[in-house]
């Protein structure tokens, strides 16, 4: 199948420290419609979207409530699918990054495949500051 007829649309896959604001949903009602447009035309879409588990954010917002980081991740995530639902969205997949069955080894792979092209490499903040 050419590239021309394949479409791959994702959303920003978003930080579940907190419930989704309108952002959320207006980010996910035009990347529906780009995805439904292009069906109509009779393209493949494959549309993916979902949440982000990770970082201090999760933790302090977790310690905050008095519950596991995972537990956060956990409801908040559910949250998340109910405003697809909510908003009729047509999303192929919604992927979470605490997932370790599908989302680990992908990103593993390609941070392996990106350092050993030499892409990576360790600086110090101070490095970036001009």
């Amino acid at each position: 199948m050419s590239n021309k007829k394949f479409i791959y649309i994702t959303t920003a896959i978003d930080y579940a420290n907190a419930s989704p604001h309108v952002g959320h949903a207006l980010e996910k009602l035009q990347a529906d419609v780009l995805a439904r447009w292009h069906r109509l035309q009779g393209k493949k879409v494959f549309f993916l979207t979902g949440t982000d588990e990770h970082g201090s954010k999760m933790a302090q917002t977790a310690e905050t409530k008095g519950i596991t980081p995972q537990q956060l991740a956990d409801e908040n995530s559910e949250i998340f699918k109910k405003l697809l639902q909510t908003f009729n969205i047509s999303n192929d997949d919604f992927i979470r990054t605490s997932d370790i069955q599908r989302h680990y080894p992908t990103a593993q792979k390609v941070w392996k495949k990106i350092y050993a092209k030499g892409d990576l490499k360790k600086m110090n903040m101070k490095d970036y500051i001009v």
